[in-house]
């Protein structure tokens, strides 16, 4: 796989950069800060872009913005975020941005480097791992527990079936019901867990999160649609 890391620490940036290479991967560019991010996609068409949330100057938003503005010119290309703190706007904003594949992990999951791997390959496959704490922040235990139990017993397995990156295609399959009646599930599952329209569809995302803190597993594996 072909990597692009943008990160302002050096000993982190060489750490990932050999951490990477022994497991087989190509890190085609590591950057010290968002300039020229741009032009190194471009130039090295890499499969999946590892950026810190704080880089240079002002170590305050820079990555999580050329991450919202890779994701809005490139919505294919799967993004890896890596945070020293639980940051809940921004972690909201790549939410509520358009895109596909996308992950959102605190640095201290990267000591782990058996699970820190297995997150690198789930977001390049196309699927959705953002770290526990970030879902516990960003939702709220108590709000989201008040909120799960306005489900039905069905509901509750659709939104877990959603949890799991199913399509209404293959819950409705898997329950034996048409996709009519998953979408009637789906649309009352979004109204209980206060989830208003979007025109992002990023609703889907929202609700399996709710379902993830609430159950207090890992976030799951799959790509949630």
């Amino acid at each position: 796989m072909r990597i692009l890391i943008c990160e302002d620490s050096v000993l982190l940036r060489e750490g990932l950069i050999r951490l990477l290479a022994d497991a087989g991967h190509d890190v085609v560019a590591a950057l010290p800060d968002a300039d020229g991010i741009d032009e190194a996609i471009a130039a090295q068409h890499p499969d999946l872009c590892i950026l810190d949330v704080r880089l240079p100057p002002t170590r305050t938003d820079e990555g999580i913005r050329a991450a919202l503005r890779i994701r809005s010119r490139q919505p294919e290309l799967p993004i890896l975020v890596l945070s020293q703190y639980v940051e809940e706007r921004y972690a909201a904003d790549l939410i509520a941005g358009r895109g596909g594949a996308l992950g959102y992990v605190l640095k201290d999951r990267v000591a782990d480097v058996a699970d820190f791997l297995q997150t690198v390959d789930q977001i390049a496959a196309g699927g959705t791992v953002f770290d526990p704490e970030v879902v516990a922040q960003l939702l709220g235990r108590r709000a989201q527990d008040e909120r799960m139990q306005r489900l039905t017993d069905r509901e509750s397995t659709v939104l877990a079936l959603i949890a799991e990156g199913k399509s209404n295609q293959a819950i409705a399959q898997t329950l034996y019901v048409t996709e009519g009646s998953v979408e009637k599930h789906i649309t009352s599952v979004f109204q209980k867990l206060d989830l208003e329209p979007d025109e992002s569809g990023n609703r889907r995302v929202l609700a399996a999160l709710v379902h993830i803190a609430h159950s207090g597993d890992a976030p799951q594996t799959g790509e949630i649609r």
